[in-house]
């Protein structure tokens, strides 16, 4: 799927992602103001910016990570975004992250800037987070948007 006629800037996706916030937490869902979960943070997000999901996702417990033991997350995101260095992560990317180490990789968010992470975690409306050291440990690949057309900034 070709993105070229779409344009997308960081500024965009921030807003858009923030336009989530107080959505209640609900597994597997991705409707903005009803229920998401991590993943349908993402998804809406995606939608809102492309029109449609790159993919059809397939229904998932939630320990699908324990039980298959397969980066499923990550294959996903390296197929539909751009993986670039961690440290270059900055508003409008996507993080992922693992728990632990050794673990598949499990939770994504959208940073909003390099001191602040927008994500659904269960028991928890979509919400805005400062990213301290112990995300940033956790975090274990990023990602942009297809399409970004704007450089990096540091902060939005």
């Amino acid at each position: 799927m070709t993105h070229s006629h779409i344009v997308i800037t960081r500024a965009r996706i921030i807003m858009l992602a923030r336009t989530w916030a107080g959505t209640p937490y609900h597994h597997q869902a991705s409707a903005k103001g009803i229920g998401t979960d991590c993943l349908g943070l993402v998804r809406g997000v995606w939608r809102e910016l492309y029109g449609s999901e790159p993919a059809l996702v397939p229904g998932y417990s939630r320990d699908w990570a324990e039980a298959s033991g397969r980066e499923t997350l990550y294959e996903a995101a390296r197929k539909h975004f751009t993986e670039i260095p961690k440290a270059e992560a900055t508003g409008g990317d996507v993080l992922l992250f693992r728990w632990r180490s050794g673990a598949v990789a499990k939770h994504v968010g959208i940073l909003l800037g390099r001191p602040r992470l927008i994500h659904a975690f269960e028991g928890v409306p979509v919400t805005e987070i400062k990213m301290t050291p112990w995300w940033w440990r956790h975090a274990v690949a990023a990602f942009r948007f297809p399409g970004v057309i704007d450089p990096p900034a540091t902060d939005y």
